[in-house]
């Protein structure tokens, strides 16, 4: 029996990177060096995929799609794609690649569930899928090193502070107070979102992902799904129902 090996791009803000998946099983994660078309390229010569899907939310190189699309069978996600979950809003066009990801994985692991779905990239997002699989919108917030970027960036003197684990409520110098306002205030934040969820929707699934996602999780009182490989689940989904595989 041939097996059909399926590679998802995920271009985000920060990184570029794919997820192998053989007959519909994730088997690991690749980060490219970059963005280029000599690291897609270096992708498909090593893993031979039948099939590639690409979710990007940067201004690629269009040689890309034209190396996919020549040596695989190629999709990119777009709101054009053929999707498990919809949107009664005309803003459909201006939703990310990344998040229909995002809700294309919460439908088909929770279906007929309001589902609150957090992304923690560059930015937090925040996407709300309702029981009928309509997105109905959400909100979106600095991310982790955004924040700590953005107060060494409009600060004289605070520097910029790369995350850590372990830090005090009260914190005792200036590292340690940056790493206690931005990583609780952020968790605080989280909570608090989902609790307003929670009071407005029953019977409601949250999920969560990302790369800064262990940061948080420690601080979270909310019982949340969490999966770091969710935006590839949700672009092999959404690959599945365009190209047939």
């Amino acid at each position: 029996m041939i097996m059909s090996t399926i590679v998802c791009f995920d271009f985000g803000n920060t990184r570029h990177k794919c997820a192998v998946f053989e007959d519909g099983n994730f088997v690991k994660e690749i980060v490219l060096t970059d963005g280029s078309v000599e690291a897609v390229s270096q992708v498909l010569e090593k893993e031979r995929p039948q099939y590639a899907v690409l979710s990007s939310v940067v201004h690629h190189d269009p040689a890309i799609e034209t190396i996919l699309a020549e040596n695989t069978h190629f999709h990119k996600i777009s709101y054009e794609s053929k999707m498990a979950v919809g949107t009664p809003f005309p803003t459909k066009k201006s939703v990310g690649a990344d998040r229909w990801a995002l809700l294309s994985a919460a439908a088909e692991l929770f279906p007929k569930k309001h589902s609150l779905v957090i992304g923690l990239g560059s930015c937090i997002t925040y996407n709300f899928l309702n029981n009928m699989g309509q997105f109905l919108g959400g909100s979106i917030s600095p991310g982790l090193h955004m924040r700590f970027k953005s107060m060494n960036d409009y600060t004289a003197l605070l520097p910029l502070q790369e995350p850590q684990w372990n830090f005090p409520l009260v914190g005792y110098d200036t590292a340690t107070n940056l790493l206690s306002g931005v990583i609780l205030g952020m968790s605080k934040e989280i909570d608090g979102i989902v609790d307003m969820y929670r009071e407005k929707y029953n019977n409601l699934q949250v999920l969560m992902t990302g790369g800064d996602m262990p940061f948080f999780s420690p601080h979270l009182k909310n019982e949340i799904y969490t999966d770091p490989q969710l935006v590839y689940k949700g672009i092999w989904s959404i690959g599945k129902m365009n190209l047939g595989y």
